[in-house]
């Protein structure tokens, strides 16, 4: 009869464990926030200009077409578009390299950012470079190969992109990913820009954080950082010399982002 009992809790205990509800898909819960394939796409070619998008908006460098790819917090990539126009055959006009570029920048900006600081991978460079407080850190977690160059080129930057629902690791150390904070301060994901000057692709970043979703993720989101005095997660140009002033800097690109283009995303330019 115990046994009978024993087994019987057993079953129970299996069917209770079935029916609990399954924990929410991140990756959906950014989505139903705003953070879709279509909003990203609309933002990014937003800001890029020329044949790469729509925008015209001026952020320094090349004028390149460039990726996006979008991190949940656990590191899985939601989505992954660029700023190209018409038919996919347009993807040899841009950096393919970068496609899998732009996941190691959202990947690093998340997996590196908290509750209480947020890294860009801009705030990465000089603390890694020999002797950097964070020497060694750009050899860690490197990113899963076969993940990374799987599946059809043709569905690259679609809403069938292979990465998607993948964790593709990789650590980047220069300007383009950023982490996102929701109202509360809570750190939700990441995004990684990659396609043109390392200086441009995080301004590029900033300014798709800034707007899509109406803002609901903006630089205001973010509880704090290593830029302006400890408020963000700004880029820092202060190498002088080879050296970063305050241990975190990131040298100035081509065509370096100004004032007047650069968003307020780069302190010291």
């Amino acid at each position: 009869m115990k046994r009978k009992r024993f087994v019987g809790a057993m079953v129970l205990g299996g069917m209770v464990m079935v029916a609990a509800p399954a924990m929410a898909d991140s990756c959906a819960q950014l989505a139903g926030h705003g953070l879709t394939h279509a909003a990203l796409k609309a933002a990014l070619q937003a800001v890029v200009p020329g044949n790469g998008g729509t925008g015209g908006m001026p952020s320094g460098g090349l004028d390149f077409p460039m990726w996006l790819t979008l991190v949940d917090d656990s590191g899985k990539v939601c989505e992954v578009v660029n700023s190209l126009t018409g038919s996919q055959s347009a993807a040899r006009d841009i950096w393919l390299g970068s496609r899998v570029i732009s996941a190691q920048k959202a990947n690093t900006a998340n997996a590196f950012s908290t509750g209480l600081l947020a890294l860009s991978t801009a705030n990465l460079f000089a603390a890694v470079q020999p002797g950097g407080s964070l020497y060694g850190l750009q050899h860690s977690n490197p990113i899963d190969p076969t993940v990374a160059y799987e599946g059809d080129a043709g569905k690259f930057g679609t809403t069938k992109d292979p990465l998607e629902k993948e964790r593709v690791g990789g650590i980047n150390v220069f300007g383009g990913g950023l982490a996102l904070y929701n109202s509360s301060n809570i750190r939700v994901g990441g995004i990684g820009v990659s396609g043109d000057t390392s200086c441009t692709d995080h301004v590029v970043a900033w300014k798709v954080r800034q707007t899509v979703a109406g803002g609901a993720f903006a630089v205001a989101n973010v509880p704090g950082g290593v830029a302006n005095g400890g408020v963000n997660d700004a880029l820092v140009q202060d190498i002088v010399g080879g050296v970063s002033a305050g241990g975190f800097g990131h040298p100035t690109c081509l065509n370096n982002p100004t004032n007047t283009t650069d968003d307020g995303s780069i302190e010291g330019n």
